[in-house]
């Protein structure tokens, strides 16, 4: 039978805790029964509603027609009422909306004609779920594997060291001597407050990854061959080809007996594994004061095949020359030995090779960009194109 709120004739204490008691059980019974959004409408009108509600019921029967005498003690009760059926409904509300939720992913059960079970199920939880999309290599980082997959398919073992070099290590070691001209080309950055410093300990944001070359051979005897992928600065203010962080591959072979023609069969390899094989490679005279002889890679352009056009059209990344310049590379210079030649590297009985690539450049003709600032730039609706 639904509760119903009755006059009070006995306003004692122990009368007052019944009916409050009477009261708080009925309304924790007809909460059991909610089980969906429209119960728990009904549940909240009738015991919570303004105008015919049950707590506004007792606040009229209970309080407004208790005698003087015990207005203190029936308006103490109906304020208790209150908080406990605002907390039962709060508690049913919670529950059915739960209720809602498993109702989603269980099984609904309809009984057979047959006396059976039969078992639909709404929501199949064995499939995978709602997964984040993982996001693509960045061009330069997957260009920069690459390059380094191809070496390491050779032989070539992958070496790190510090982007925060010395002097020494950065110039001095790869004959760049102090107040030697070469120098005023790298455009270095240097890490403020070090002229106190001997100029070899003085602290720099190294300008190629060359300094590696010298710390492993400090490490290890030879025969060595690495490779060495990382980040450089020079101060180059940036535009469309210059950045003042880019990236570089550089590798040193050193044994007895290398030879250049070692280096062009090396670099040739290369070249073709990265580019195709129909890439043709051309070797020019350069300077690199860490190199003796030295010279600059071209390959033909594998944009335009090495005509120079494309269709009616000039080539613009080959200069319509059919040539692309690629990386600088030579034989080490034995003066470099000479700063490790304690560790085996005696330049009268082992000879090498190094080469030197900027990987940003390599990714600007391979993905057709014609601006690098937007490699740096983070603009997703760039990005998303190498995905």
């Amino acid at each position: 039978m639904a509760y119903t709120v009755s006059n009070l004739t006995d306003y004692s204490a122990p009368a007052l805790e019944k009916a409050a008691a009477e009261c708080t059980a009925a309304c924790i019974v007809e909460a059991g029964a909610v089980r969906s959004e429209a119960d728990l409408k009904a549940f909240r009108d009738r015991w919570l509603g303004r105008k015919s509600g049950i707590l506004t019921q007792i606040n009229d029967l209970w309080l407004k027609g208790a005698p003087k005498e015990a207005k203190r003690d029936a308006g103490m009760l109906v304020n208790e009422l209150k908080t406990r059926i605002t907390e039962i409904f709060e508690r049913a509300k919670v529950e059915a909306e739960v209720r809602v939720v498993v109702s989603g992913v269980q099984s609904q059960v309809a009984v057979g004609t047959a006396g059976t079970i039969a078992v639909a199920e709404s929501v199949d939880i064995s499939l995978p779920g709602i997964r984040r999309p993982i996001g693509a290599e960045h061009p330069v980082v997957k260009t920069s594997k690459e390059i380094v997959s191809v070496f390491q398919k050779l032989g070539y073992s992958v070496a790190e060291g510090p982007v925060v070099e010395t002097d020494y290590y950065n110039f001095e070691a790869l004959n760049f001597p102090p107040n030697h001209p070469a120098r005023d080309t790298q455009d270095t950055l240097f890490i403020a407050g070090q002229q106190s410093k001997p100029q070899r300990e003085r602290l720099l944001l190294r300008t190629h990854t060359s300094p590696v070359q010298i710390r492993t051979m400090e490490k290890l005897r030879p025969p060595i061959r690495i490779v060495i992928p990382g980040k450089v600065h020079r101060n180059d203010p940036p535009d469309a080809s210059h950045s003042p962080m880019f990236h570089q591959i550089e590798g040193l072979a050193v044994d007895t007996n290398i030879t250049f023609g070692d280096l062009k069969g090396t670099l040739d390899h290369a070249m073709k594994a990265l580019f195709g094989s129909s890439v043709k490679t051309h070797f020019r005279p350069s300077y690199f004061p860490f190199t003796e002889p030295s010279a600059e890679l071209y390959v033909t352009c594998f944009i335009c095949g090495g005509s120079g056009k494309r269709g009616s059209d000039p080539c613009r990344p080959c200069k319509q020359t059919g040539w692309i310049e690629v990386l600088g590379c030579g034989m080490v210079d034995p003066n470099v030995f000479e700063f490790v030649k304690d560790n085996g590297y005696d330049p009268k009985k082992v000879s090498g090779f190094a080469f030197g690539m900027g990987v940003d450049r390599l990714a600007l003709l391979k993905y057709g960009v014609d601006d690098i600032q937007l490699f740096f730039q983070g603009d997703v609706r760039f990005l998303q194109q190498f995905g």
